[in-house]
């Protein structure tokens, strides 16, 4: 198992100051994976590396290892890291995990670098837009009931940007009488 880093995350970072304590405070961590990837992971996604962001001791990350993909963990907590590493190598999975000590505000992947990006317990508009450039085909992955309106790579930026949005639901019309104005 590899650890990578995104630059140092400071010591005094507020974020990892609070989920190191709760972590080093024997908080056990359950390694189940939340619902909503156990859904991604079985789309029949296009083969690559998953990213799960703000992953903490993640079940997420180990469900894409045991797939057989090949996992980036990143969190800004050592602490939780450190768990998910321990559990990776007793499963046997540490060849496939990747740990990413980072802040997820200077995460930066290669733009198409990842089939699938999962932040499960965490936003933030910023990095949820540099998690889509990650991903390859961001509207191949629409969740049923969104349209596309439009997805273009921006020329010298290695960037894509998309515009997408609920579809409105469809109303039956009755058919239309006609009147003397339509010139019939």
């Amino acid at each position: 198992m590899s650890a990578e880093g995104a630059g140092p995350v400071p010591g005094d970072h507020a974020d990892r100051i609070r989920w190191n304590a709760k972590w080093a405070a024997g908080s056990a961590p359950s390694f189940t994976p939340h619902p909503l990837a156990v859904r991604a992971l079985a789309l029949g996604l296009p083969d690559g590396p998953v990213a799960d962001l703000a992953c903490g001791p993640s079940g997420t990350a180990l469900l894409a290892a045991e797939q057989g993909r090949r996992v980036t963990a990143v969190d800004v907590s050592e602490v939780a890291l450190g768990l998910l590493g321990d559990e990776a190598r007793r499963r046997g999975l540490d060849g496939l995990v990747t740990l990413l000590h980072a802040d997820l505000s200077a995460w930066a992947p290669g733009p198409r670098s990842y089939a699938l990006v999962l932040c499960t317990g965490f936003w933030d508009a910023a990095v949820f837009a540099t998690a889509v450039g990650a991903v390859g085909e961001p509207a191949s992955l629409l969740p049923a009931g969104f349209a596309l309106i439009g997805q273009s790579d921006l020329t010298g930026r290695e960037r894509r940007q998309m515009l997408a949005r609920r579809r409105a639901p469809e109303i039956a019309c009755p058919p239309r009488e006609a009147t003397q104005g339509d010139g019939i």
